[in-house]
């Protein structure tokens, strides 16, 4: 592995198209990345996902094998991220400042242990896999914050963490200029590690709340905040968990990564490696799908789950539903929706808003407003889904 210099990156690879995003629910589109990244959520309650796919030729997929994590990075960014927000030596120099905390060289490498292959993601600051999306956000954070003025030049992210988002949100976070993180967490729910990494920082843009209940709970808070319109707007709010693309964006990156390691010799380009992920808010492995739509030869995604497996009860009934979050020893995925969900979704049904809007708006009505809605597509209502045989 060797870095490679502005001048020998391939144009292929420091793409200048404009891509633009769009809310799965069809309440906004054309939006910049700048705009999705400050923004988390869409004023319709969807999340952001590229109006067009870019991908890799399998030729320009394997000239990449032989750049560091950093280039491998900075060219599957270049791809999402137009020149004329980000600067190409801006981007470089974003994703070199994200990576040079991680303990290890290759920053995500591969150890083989009998025909097994484990992607090691614990070198970051925090032995979080999710270090390696958040060092790579709060410095987005700082920069595009930074380019403001007046008013505009200050931001507030809120999150909901079950343990390692919040770890890994703070000390991305941590001493960032004119940005301040609240962190919320369910009491007794996340690691005595965890706790302590959250509430023992000293920055003074960093705030942890402990809330009595489960992860849930304190996601739902947080999503009743991006939902009021005055308070988001009045304090500037800004989202740090997996629904802000960013985050879905630099996980992309290590199955690149990976799967150069895993099939180091290239003597069969067309091989295909599977990935099996366990699975909390379904962005990790939602970061899989994208590298297999980009052109990474992928062959299974396994979705690993523990007993909160409303994943897996969809993926083998076709139903998709809510259920009382059960505490294990595993609370990053004790989780009883999962957030990112919804992506794969959208990407599932044909990429309709419409239907998508519908189906959510029913899974997440409460109360005497609750209603049933049947689509092409399938059904929903109150913290259910149901997706025929035919569209899975």
């Amino acid at each position: 592995v060797h870095d490679v210099t502005s001048s020998q990156i391939p144009p292929w690879a420091m793409a200048t198209n404009g891509v633009t995003y769009r809310s799965t629910r069809g309440g906004a589109s054309g939006m910049r990345f700048e705009s999705v990244v400050l923004a988390g959520l869409a004023p319709d309650r969807g999340l952001y996902v590229p109006e067009s796919m870019p991908s890799f030729s399998p030729a320009e997929i394997e000239a990449m094998r032989t750049y560091s994590f950093e280039d491998q990075a900075f060219a599957i960014m270049s791809k999402f991220i137009s020149r004329s927000e980000i600067p190409e030596a801006d981007l470089r120099s974003l994703v070199n400042k994200s990576y040079k905390s991680f303990r290890d060289p290759l920053v995500t490498p591969v150890v083989k242990t009998g025909n097994v292959h484990t992607l090691e993601l614990f070198h970051g600051p925090t032995f979080a896999f999710k270090d390696v999306a958040l060092q790579f956000l709060g410095n987005l954070f700082e920069y595009f914050i930074g380019k403001k003025q007046g008013s505009e030049r200050r931001l507030t992210i809120m999150g909901a963490t079950s343990g390692d988002t919040g770890s890994a949100a703070i000390y991305g976070l941590r001493g960032k200029a004119n940005v301040n993180c609240f962190i919320l967490y369910p009491k007794g729910r996340v690691s005595a590690i965890q706790e302590r990494q959250m509430a023992t920082v000293p920055d003074s843009n960093i705030h942890c709340l402990c809330v009595e209940g489960n992860f849930d709970d304190c996601q739902d808070i947080v999503k009743g905040a991006f939902m009021d319109k005055s308070f988001r707007d009045e304090v500037k709010l800004g989202a740090v968990n997996s629904i802000n693309w960013a985050r879905v964006l630099a996980q992309i990156t290590y199955y690149f990564h990976a799967y150069y390691q895993v099939t180091a010799t290239g003597k069969d380009p067309n091989r295909k490696i599977n990935f099996s992920v366990p699975t909390g808010n379904f962005g990790d492995i939602l970061a899989g799908y994208y590298a297999k739509r980009m052109g990474l030869p992928v062959g299974q995604l396994i979705v690993g789950t523990n007993e909160n497996d409303i994943l897996h009860r969809f993926f083998t009934t076709g139903y998709y539903e809510k259920k009382s979050a059960q505490a294990s020893i595993s609370p990053s995925m004790d989780i009883c929706v999962s957030s990112n969900f919804e992506r794969y979704l959208f990407h599932l049904m044909g990429e309709n808003p419409d239907h998508i809007r519908n189906l959510m708006q029913a899974f997440e009505s409460k109360g005497s407003a609750a209603k049933s809605v049947d689509t092409p597509v399938g059904k929903g209502s109150p913290g259910l889904l149901h997706v025929p045989p035919g569209v899975l």
